[in-house]
């Protein structure tokens, strides 16, 4: 265990729950630990002002740091030290990066091709550069299994899994495409972001309209184009095999959308959020209903700025940097000091009571947000998680030096005078572009 003292007793709440350690961070005291230590040596000893670090799961090489290697602690990129890095994005098992210049680099798994390289490589554990894409790239999105990539233009290019058709490329295109392949659907409709999550996604225009498509996978509603499942489960229609406009969007003009397992949100010009999928918003709560096939608006949170999807949860930033969340509380992934699920929006406290919450990223059952230049992070911690062995856990995707769950949100120590830029949460991966002032 790489912290010095790990509180492993249990306290009791009023109600009789028992409550683990990932409850009791309040009363643990640790002290700076050697991997603490190497990293804030690396950050100081960083000519250029900014850098990337990632920490959590290190199979397949999906951390970009040259080993299979896991780490409970953040671990600086050294493939980026010269700070060209502009964005990064972590996908299931995959991990994107976007330079100043416009390249996109893949480090990670590639069963499904979702690295974007022309080899057959099953792997890549340090960055490798994704071939054939235009050299002026602006954004990247991953998914579990696929890749997109928006050139200045806003052309969309889309590569790995295609088994459901969210890669956008039609009904007969292959159901793995290993390259970046440019969705010539969209040929004269600019794109101005992307979200991929398990297998769909969802894409805003440029145009002043801020049209919405979605495309791939339509189980639980998530493509908002009012797909169905019917009581055994199985959809009464198919996937979309490109991309199709959300009608029940036309007339709103969307800014941003973000993508979950199986459920989808939008956030509109006037700070308004939609959302569709499996258990989006309160009504779902019964039994009798468990998916809202439509963009449903939600009323109880303020001007909204910026959404995230996770597997089964949703955070919300409000123009006064408030942070509201909801769905699947499973290892506390919403942040709220417990693990009931919560079916309306809810404010996180703790930290952000002090300082406003400027980004926020979701993974599957954990969460990562920056406020006043800090990185925090909660929820599942990986211990007990898909690749678990005795005396070992390839989790830590909370960076907090250790594999357990934290229920509220958790200063990520970089050391002094560390700013954080950017987040983005994996399956059970994080990354961040930071500045060293």
């Amino acid at each position: 265990m790489s912290i010095a003292t790990r509180f492993v007793s249990k306290i009791s709440r009023g109600n009789g729950q028992k409550l683990g350690i990932g409850f009791c961070q309040k009363r643990l005291i640790r002290v700076l630990t050697c991997e603490e230590q190497e990293l804030i040596t690396e950050v100081e000893n960083v000519r250029n002002p900014r850098f990337v670090a990632l920490w959590g799961n290190g199979d397949y090489g999906r951390l970009g740091l040259g080993s299979l290697e896991s780490k409970w602690r953040p671990a600086f990129v050294s493939a980026f030290g010269d700070g060209s890095l502009r964005e990064i994005v972590c996908g299931g098992a995959h991990t994107l990066f976007l330079t100043d210049a416009g390249n996109v680099f893949a480090a990670g798994l590639n069963d499904s091709g979702q690295l974007g390289v022309e080899d057959c490589r099953s792997y890549a554990i340090d960055p490798v550069e994704v071939s054939g894409l235009p050299k002026d790239i602006v954004k990247i999105s991953a998914g579990y299994y696929h890749s997109s990539a928006i050139t200045e233009s806003g052309e969309l290019y889309m590569w790995g899994k295609n088994s459901s058709g969210q890669l956008g490329l039609g009904r007969k295109a292959l159901k793995v495409i290993p390259v970046p392949s440019k969705v010539d659907f969209l040929n004269g409709v600019p794109i101005r972001m992307a979200a991929l999550g398990s297998d769909h996604s969802i894409a805003v225009t440029v145009s002043d309209k801020g049209e919405v498509l979605s495309w791939g996978g339509g189980e639980s509603g998530r493509l908002g184009h009012g797909h169905k499942s019917s009581l055994l489960g199985l959809l009464s229609s198919t996937s979309e095999y490109t991309p199709r406009l959300i009608k029940e969007l036309e007339g709103v003009k969307i800014k941003s959308v973000a993508a979950g397992l199986l459920h989808s949100a939008c956030l509109d010009e006037n700070g308004s959020v939609y959302v569709f999928g499996e258990k989006t918003i309160q009504k779902l709560a019964s039994r009798a209903e468990s998916t809202v096939s439509t963009p449903s608006k939600i009323g109880e949170i303020p001007y909204s700025v910026e959404v995230a999807c996770g597997a089964h949860h949703t955070c919300v930033i409000t123009s006064g940097g408030e942070l509201y969340t909801w769905g699947s509380n499973e290892n506390g992934c919403l942040g709220t000091g417990d693990t009931h699920a919560v079916h309306v929006p809810e404010k996180v406290q703790g930290p952000f009571m002090r300082h406003s919450v400027r980004k926020v990223s979701c993974g599957w059952k954990h969460t990562a947000a920056i406020s006043d230049g800090n990185v925090y992070t909660w929820g599942w911690g990986g211990a007990v998680g898909t690749f678990f062995e005795a005396e070992h856990s390839s989790g830590g995707q909370l960076g907090l030096g250790d594999d357990v769950d934290y229920v509220e949100p958790t200063l990520v120590d970089f050391g002094k005078s560390v700013k954080a830029l950017q987040i983005s949460c994996g399956f059970n991966h994080t990354g961040a572009v930071l500045e060293y002032n």
